[in-house]
């Protein structure tokens, strides 16, 4: 560029980028040497997903790989080329001309041949309809991919797939951190496993503090450390509607009061140390509720609100946002934690009004556990 070129013309030229171009060529073409060292560094990338989604409780029904599916989506362009849908330029490069769509041209096939992103995420599609017959595709993936499952979208119904107009962009905000954006580019990504580190850690050294991990076996301290400071971590991002950016502070999320996971996690251990010392008390727990039984206004609300949970988890799945299970179960949580503080449980003499509040804290404890499962989220028994 310092010699007069554009920046489009410097980058054809750069020897480093001619490099990089020439060896995904002999990728393509099966280049034994390249695809040895192409499948070396791949293990060491797929053996750190794993061991980083298996430490967030994350798995896959089916994982398509980019290596495979350009292989279709190539067939697809080609075929898409010889019925009109796209051209072919000069360079021998193939595009699609989406300004009919009030969008620009976009390439499909580099001149070389080789495959782009939007080839790749064609032949993904290709092999995900063939496979499972669907009728909907939902995509998540950040906000700065808007662009391109737009188009995406366009090309998918043009190749005459039903659902490629009614494609799902699942589009989530940025996660930033108190620091400023994280950019890859510039290297201020946070490394994930480091930040769980941290987490677990941080939550370690709150709970301690609060002496929530009296008594505990060193065992016990660590499992309660992993499973609050990942709580915290998914229950802190997923809070928020999905759509904004929001601003991840980790010394946040690991407050046992408030919207946070660790306070919802609490009531839930809470809420199982009552079942115990009245299982240890000898009293039985009923499935059932004496009829006439006069109750509070705050139980009734509590029952009511209770009673809401599927309808919430439905518009959860409906509007594509976890958010509303979490502040669901955070202000089911709130509720309980004002009853059990208004009222007794164990030592109310009433036997029957007593029965009825043990049932109605064994049912919120489920539902804190199902609704937070739904988020990824374990809830401990004890703390």
């Amino acid at each position: 560029m310092d010699k007069g070129l554009s920046e489009e013309d410097a980058k054809k030229q750069a020897p480093l980028l001619q490099e990089a171009q020439a060896m995904l060529k002999k990728w393509e073409d099966g280049d034994a040497e390249v695809r040895k060292l192409w499948n070396e560094m791949n293990s060491w990338v797929y053996a750190g997903f794993d061991e980083t989604y298996k430490r967030l409780g994350v798995g896959f029904d089916k994982i398509y790989y980019e290596s495979t599916t350009y292989i279709d989506g190539k067939a697809k362009v080609n075929e898409g080329l010889s019925k009109g849908l796209f051209y072919r330029r000069e360079d021998g490069s193939v595009w699609a001309d989406l300004t009919q769509n009030g969008l620009d041209e976009k390439l499909l096939l580099r001149a070389d041949g080789t495959s782009v992103y939007m080839t790749q995420d064609i032949g993904t599609a290709t092999q995900r309809f063939n496979e499972f017959d669907i009728n909907k595709m939902i995509y998540v993936v950040g906000n700065e991919q808007n662009y391109h499952f737009q188009v995406l979208s366009i090309l998918l119904d043009r190749l005459g797939f039903s659902w490629g107009k009614d494609l799902v962009h699942f589009s989530y905000g940025m996660v930033e951190l108190p620091e400023g954006k994280m950019k890859s580019r510039e290297g201020t990504v946070v490394d994930a496993d480091d930040l769980m580190d941290e987490m677990i850690q941080t939550a370690r050294e709150v709970s301690d503090e609060l002496g929530k991990l009296d008594g505990m076996t060193e065992d016990e301290i660590n499992e309660i450390a992993r499973i609050c400071g990942l709580g915290a971590l998914k229950y802190f991002i997923l809070k928020v509607d999905p759509r904004k950016n929001m601003l991840f502070n980790p010394k946040e999320s690991i407050d046992f009061n408030g919207n946070t996971g660790p306070f919802i996690q609490y009531t839930h251990a809470r809420i199982c140390s009552v079942l115990r010392k009245a299982a240890e008390q000898g009293i039985q727990l009923n499935n059932s509720v004496k009829e006439g039984l006069t109750l509070s206004d705050t139980e009734v609300n509590l029952i009511q609100y209770l009673s809401n949970f599927p309808n919430v988890v439905k518009q959860a799945g409906s509007d594509y946002s976890p958010a509303l299970i979490a502040n669901y179960v955070y202000e089911l949580v709130k509720q309980y934690n004002s009853f059990y503080h208004d009222f007794s449980i164990l030592k109310e003499e009433n036997e029957d009004l007593r029965a009825f509040r043990l049932l109605l804290s064994k049912k919120i404890a489920a539902v804190i556990k199902s609704g937070m499962g739904l988020l990824g989220i374990e809830v401990p028994e004890r703390m």
